[in-house]
């Protein structure tokens, strides 16, 4: 019995494994500068391709999370948004934040609310980062679209005392009508002018010796 038990984990392991090794093929690479690689691939019944983002900056563990966590000041990097806020801080590695991601006329702007959750594997150092949007927690707006189905991640690796490796995917459905135009700016465009300036947001001195209680160095 125990041998079956086996047999059927490993099975599944394999599946798994097989399925993740295909999923990774399916990227197809569309910009790669200054060391900021951009992929988008097809997501099933969805009319909006994920990208990922594949890059290394030199920087702590605690320092990029600390300001991933730092929602007052993310509008200073993150491309087109505003009215950033915490809606609700669960624990210091727990928050739901709300914003608005700011589109050229005569599109409405969207809005959003992330639940963003950190967890770190004890033994690799490996942080993980979940990011999904939740629908109800802030009152609909007047001509603004709520996102209301999206999946973001980021898995941050140490590689150095000073350096990580960044993976991060996210597949958004903005819903309404948008422009094909307007759709790829945000897919290729936001991606890589909001990895510009986290670089740069990163050498700000108030992130400069910061240390997380929950983050393992």
């Amino acid at each position: 019995m125990k041998n079956m038990y086996k047999k059927l984990t490993l099975l599944l392991l394999l599946i798994v494994n097989v399925a993740l090794a295909q999923g990774d093929e399916n990227w197809v690479l569309k910009t790669n500068n200054d060391g900021v690689k951009i992929f988008t691939r097809k997501v099933a019944n969805s009319s909006i391709k994920a990208i990922k983002v594949e890059c290394s900056f030199d920087a702590t563990p605690s320092q990029l999370v600390a300001v991933l966590l730092d929602v007052k000041n993310s509008e200073d990097w993150l491309y087109h948004t505003s009215s950033n806020y915490i809606v609700k801080q669960v624990s210091p590695s727990e928050l739901y934040y709300y914003s608005v991601v700011e589109v050229p006329w005569p599109v409405q702007n969207r809005d959003f609310i992330a639940h963003i959750k950190v967890s770190q594997d004890t033994e690799t150092k490996v942080i993980t980062i979940d990011a999904p949007c939740v629908a109800d927690m802030v009152p609909v707006k007047p001509k603004t679209v709520r996102v209301a189905d999206s999946k973001g991640k980021w898995v941050i690796t140490p590689i150095s005392k000073h350096q990580v490796k960044i993976v991060y995917t996210l597949h958004a459905d903005p819903g309404g009508s948008i422009p094909a135009w307007l759709s790829n700016m945000f897919v290729t465009q936001g991606p890589a002018e909001s990895f510009k300036k986290l670089k740069l947001q990163l050498q700000k001195p108030a992130y400069k010796n910061v240390k997380l209680a929950f983050i393992a160095e």
